[in-house]
């Protein structure tokens, strides 16, 4: 019994003694992206996720289908000069779309979708997919 108290009294000791491991882990924050529900809602609807996808019909390009009437008013409202191939650079079409979205705001899914779809009574059909996959 003397030699388990002394054992135990010796670890406490030497914890109490032994220099400590000063160092504080620090993880990588992980940024608030309040489209990123919408933004795959939307990709699953127009493309599955397909970045390279083309629709020649309407000449909509990406994962996003961007048209070259958005790519157009972007340039101009931005002062950028991003052309339709551009568009298939996800992080570039992201841009395109989060400029709209943003001028909306991230409470307000439904509006940025159907302002992305267009304008119409079509719009509320595209809300209807985009919201199923939300």
């Amino acid at each position: 019994m003397k030699m388990t108290i002394t054992a135990l009294m010796l670890t406490i000791c030497l914890r109490a003694f032994a220099p400590g491991n000063n160092t504080v882990p620090v993880f990588e924050a992980k940024g608030i992206n309040p489209y990123r529900k919408l933004i795959s809602a939307i990709g699953m609807v127009e493309t599955k996720h397909d970045t390279l996808a083309y629709n020649p019909e309407e000449e909509a390009v990406g994962f996003f289908q961007i048209r070259p009437i958005r790519i157009r008013d972007y340039n101009k409202q931005t002062g950028s000069n991003y052309t339709l191939a551009d568009m298939y650079d996800y992080k570039i079409a992201e841009r395109v779309f989060l400029f709209y979205a943003m001028q909306i705001g991230p409470y307000h899914q439904e509006r940025i979708a159907r302002s992305w779809n267009g304008s119409g009574p079509m719009t509320k059909e595209y809300w209807k997919k985009v919201k199923a996959c939300l």
